[in-house]
Formats: structure tokens, C-alpha cells, sequence
């Protein structure tokens, strides 16, 4: 490493690419594996280091401050994880028939594996539906690189670009040596009204455009040092199509594939970076070939657009066809299998029976009062249901507790309760935590008012965002029980209680005469996480420690 390079998360490395590039505002929602992207952001921005960085509500409200951000000629970088951009789908994908004017850059992280997610979705395709740029990197450098170009590229086409990486990537470090800043943008909103006004008629004249510039994107795609070819020498039955970290997966088992094929034999191979797919330099890869194998982390993404990209004759291998797991990651030992490649020699293992961890919510965390207080209201009730969110609580819905019976999405808590309640179930209960209240689910809630549905939420109010790091939640806690107000709850159906072992009979009494209203009832549990309560005693005795040091 050189003494200017700096050891980062592939995270932080778009980060620091994207100031780099000239950053002019970053927004997001924090999400496994995406959320140390804006974190970093934030940091420096907080040091008077770095342009404006801000959480916001969720996904939508976070890509719609940012093409505000365009529009006013800033370059401007929006972060999430792949199932947010379920949530900011409508804004990402009208703003490819917007005039981008500043650089606007989509940096979403997938999550293949599920390590921290509810599916496996490939942001792929969302950029390939949009009809915009998406660039790949397989290297902390290439997360640099790569998003600064991005920007370029956007400002360019005149379209929002998306940088993708995955779990794997986005959580492991290396150097990375960073280049010259650029300055930022100067503020000046875009002259051309119409192009930013997407009323039907300008709609279809900006659609029409987006459809004219694909063969241009396909161009740029092609001519990408980011989709580099490696020429064959023989020998091997097969060509190779990488794609994201399967590059340095197949790359790890060259050895023992040249030691197969003899010295220099390798096969020709692609590596796909950029999107579109650059799909001449597919058709120069599979000439002579009687087979393709597709190494790529995510959904056959590559592996089905090239199907219909090659000649008759020509197999495609990888997660369609069994060579490579469909589900889950990719690592060096599946991949050499697909390689037909012997399995690497291992020292067998016989650990000792181990006994089963299942993830729980800690030791003395307000969800799990909360819980037991509900499961004890509705013993002896008739036609219960329960529904439960996105956040540490989902746990709620594991032993020792086994309360919530549905889990779906952010938000969704709120709206199938609902919809349980009007399909005939008398005794319904959604669980929803404070900051995925503000994300999604105060439109849920509307909806129950506006009907006067039976159902009881319950807010657990642990004043943070816990499950992604502690971020602060949008909102004060305060200000959660003014909204359910506002919304239109009745003031004698919204209580708030501390869900604490010795409220627990109190708490349980309440619950049912909540759950017995025939409409809309909320109660927020409100006790403070443990570990948000344990980071601030430990920042404490920090400053405690520096002030002393100081004296």
C-alpha cells in the first residue's frame, strides 16, 4: 500500500468516491448491508469534512430529496438496501425520464444469502426496467472508481446511474488509493421545465427519448474497460462469463484450472461490469465454443439475458441449469465444482454436538414485556391474529415467544391487520417499532381510521433504530403519540405504557380492553433500548475520560 491509500469497507469506499466526485447532498435509510455507506457520509459531514448527509423518513422520501438535489444542478448519491428500492421504485424509475442535471447515483447493496434480509432480490433488473446504467465492482478500488465515474456518466446521459454490490463485498476491507477531488457542482436548476415536468405529453416525448438512448448506452457498455475480454488459449470445452464477486471466485481456482488444462490453456472469458450487456463482445466470446458458463452472484441475471444473445448450439450453464446453487452465495468451492474442478483437499472435522443458537432479542429488551403482555390478553379470546414489522421485535416471532404469525415487509404490519380484521377475524393485533412506524406505516394506520377497522397496534417505542446500528429515529418519541393523534385515533384509544416486568398484569389488563374496542386502538410500549442505553454510558465515560486527559 502507498502512503496515501486508505483501508476501507466497500462501503466507505463508495462513499469516499462519491465526495471524491464532488457529492454535493447524500440521503438514505439504513439497511444491512448498505447502512455504513451513509453513516460515513454523515460522520464527516458532522466534522465539517463532507457535503450534507442525512437519514431520512425511508427509501422514497430519500431518492425523491435527491433528484430535488439534481434538479438544483448538485451531484447527489442515494443509499439502500436491494428491498428498499422496492419502497423508492416510483421515484427511481420515472426519474430515468427526467434531464438528470446533477450527477444522480444510486448506491444499493443486495444481500444474497439473506443474511440480514427477507429475499435475495438482484437489483439488476430494476436498472435494466429503468432502462438506466448499472456498474459493478468486485473490489474495494473498483467501489471507488466506479462511483465516480458514475456520476460522470449520469450528468452525461442526462439518467440516474445505480452501483451495485452485495453483502460480501460491501462489509470486507482493503486499500484503496484515492485520486484528486473534484470540486462541487455550482447550484443552477435545470433551464429545460418540460424535462423535469412529467405530465402525460411530456412524459411520452422523455420516453420516447430514453428509448432513442439505449443504443448509445449499449455503445458506451461496449467500448467499457469495465467489461474487459481474456482471450482463450484452447484446450479448455468452455468460455466463462463473470460477473460481480463470481470474478473472484473463478479467479481464486485458476491455478488448479491451468495445472488441469496444462500452462497458458486457460479459457476465454468476460467479465461484466457495466450494464447494458455489452452483448457483441458475448457474441465474439461463445464463436467455436459449444458451451458458456456464467459465474455471477445474484439471480441468473447474465445467464438468461445471454440465452437470447447467442447462436443455436450454444449451452449456457450456471444457476438455471444446476452447475452453480440458485439460492445463497457463491464461493470458491462451489464455483470450482462448476469448473469441473475436484473438491479442495480438507482436513475432515468432527466438531462436538453443538447446541442450537437461534437469534432472540436480548436479555431484558421491552419488546419481549410487550409481547407477554399481549399473549396474555389474548389467551381465552376468540379469532386472534397477529401481525408483526420489520426490526429486532420480528424476533417476537421465534421462541420463547411465538406471538406474531405474519411477517411480510416494512410497514406491512399495520396494513394486514387491517385486512385481517375486515376478512372476519374479531381480534386483531399488528405490531410496529417507532422508526418503521415513520418509514411505512403511518399510511396503514390512515387507512384503518378512515374505516374504523377493529385492530389494536401496538408502537414499540424503543426511541432508536436498533436492529441497523442505532440511528436516530426521524422523529422524537414524543411526537409518535401527536401523529396517532392527528391521524384521527380517538384520544381515549391511545395509551401509552412503560413495558416493564412490574407493569406486566397492568399492561396485559389494558391490552384487552384495548383489543375489545370494536375500532381503532394504539398503544405505544415506550422504554429505551438497552443497547442504545449501554452506547451512551460508554460515549460518556469516554468524554469523561478525554476531559480528564485534557485537565
Amino acid at each position: 500500500m502507498g502512503s496515501d491509500d486508505v483501508v476501507l469497507l466497500a462501503d466507505e469506499a463508495i462513499a469516499l468516491g462519491a465526495v471524491h466526485a464532488g457529492l454535493g447532498a447524500a440521503y438514505g435509510y439504513p439497511g444491512t448491508p448498505s447502512t455504513e455507506i451513509l453513516e460515513y457520509l454523515i460522520a464527516l459531514y458532522e466534522k465539517g469534512r463532507g457535503p450534507r448527509a442525512a437519514w431520512c423518513a425511508n427509501e422514497k422520501t430519500a431518492y425523491e430529496e435527491a433528484l430535488g438535489a439534481s434538479f438544483a444542478g448538485k451531484r447527489a448519491l442515494v443509499t439502500m438496501k436491494h428491498v428498499g428500492l422496492n419502497v423508492a421504485a416510483d421515484p427511481f424509475v420515472n426519474s430515468a425520464l427526467v434531464a438528470i442535471k446533477g450527477g444522480l447515483v444510486l448506491a444499493i447493496a443486495d444481500d444474497p444469502g439473506m443474511h440480514s434480509s427477507q429475499d435475495e432480490q438482484d437489483s439488476r433488473f430494476y436498472a435494466q426496467f429503468a432502462g438506466v446504467p448499472c456498474l459493478e465492482p468486485t473490489s474495494q478500488q473498483e467501489a471507488y472508481e466506479m462511483t465516480r465515474e458514475a456520476f460522470d456518466l449520469s450528468e452525461r446521459f442526462q439518467l440516474p446511474v445505480m452501483v451495485r454490490i452485495t453483502t460480501r463485498l460491501a462489509h470486507s476491507r482493503s486499500g484503496v488509493k484515492p485520486r484528486e477531488p473534484r470540486a462541487e457542482n455550482p447550484l443552477g436548476k435545470c433551464a429545460d421545465k418540460a424535462a423535469w415536468t412529467l405530465l402525460p405529453a411530456n412524459g411520452r416525448r422523455r420516453y420516447d427519448r430514453l428509448c432513442k438512448i439505449q443504443g448509445e448506452l449499449e455503445a458506451w457498455s461496449a467500448a467499457s474497460a469495465w467489461n474487459p475480454v481474456a482471450a482463450g488459449a484452447g484446450a479448455a470445452d468452455f468460455v466463462v462469463v463473470t460477473g460481480g464477486l463470481g470474478r473472484n471466485y473463478y479467479e481464486e481456482n485458476l491455478g488448479d484450472l491451468e495445472a488441469r488444462l496444462g500452462k497458458g490453456k486457460l479459457p476465454a472469458r468476460l467479465h461484466v461490469g457495466a450494464y447494458p450487456l455489452p452483448e457483441a463482445k458475448i457474441r465474439e466470446l461463445a464463436a467455436g465454443t459449444k458451451r458458456i458458463l456464467v459465474i455471477e452472484e445474484g439471480s441468473p441475471f447474465i445467464e438468461r439475458a445471454i440465452r437470447g444473445v447467442l447462436p443455436s448450439g450454444v449451452a449456457v450453464s450456471g444457476k438455471l441449469d444446476g452447475a452453480l446453487p440458485r439460492i445463497g452465495e457463491l464461493n470458491p468451492d462451489n464455483v470450482r465444482q462448476a469448473m469441473g474442478l475436484p473438491p479442495r483437499p480438507a482436513a475432515p472435522l468432527a466438531p462436538p454436538p453443538l447446541p442450537g443458537r437461534p437469534p432472540q432479542l436480548c436479555q431484558g429488551c421491552p419488546h419481549a414485556d410487550s409481547y407477554q403482555a399481549v399473549a396474555k390478553a389474548l389467551e381465552g379470546l376468540p379469532s386472534t391474529l397477529v401481525t408483526a414489522d420489520i426490526g429486532c421485535y420480528a424476533l417476537g416471532a421465534l421462541p420463547p415467544f411465538s406471538v406474531p404469525e405474519a411477517l411480510v415487509c416494512m410497514g406491512a404490519s399495520i396494513s394486514m391487520a387491517v385486512g385481517a380484521a375486515e376478512a372476519g377475524y374479531e381480534n386483531v393485533v399488528g405490531f410496529i417499532g417507532d422508526s418503521t412506524f415513520l418509514h411505512s406505516g403511518m399510511t396503514g394506520l390512515v387507512d384503518a381510521v378512515s374505516r374504523e377497522v377493529a385492530v389494536t397496534i401496538v408502537i414499540l417505542d424503543n426511541s432508536i433504530v436498533a436492529m441497523t446500528g442505532g440511528q436516530k429515529t426521524m422523529l422524537p418519541s414524543a411526537r409518535i403519540e401527536e401523529i396517532v393523534r392527528g391521524i384521527g385515533v380517538e384520544p381515549a384509544h391511545v395509551a401509552v405504557i412503560d413495558p416493564s416486568p412490574s407493569q406486566a398484569a397492568r399492561n396485559a389488563e389494558l391490552f384487552r380492553r384495548e383489543i375489545a374496542h370494536r375500532g381503532v386502538s394504539v398503544v405505544i410500549a415506550r422504554r429505551e433500548c438497552l443497547e442504545a442505553i449501554k452506547a451512551k454510558k460508554k460515549s460518556a465515560a469516554r468524554e469523561t475520560a478525554a476531559k480528564g486527559a485534557c485537565k
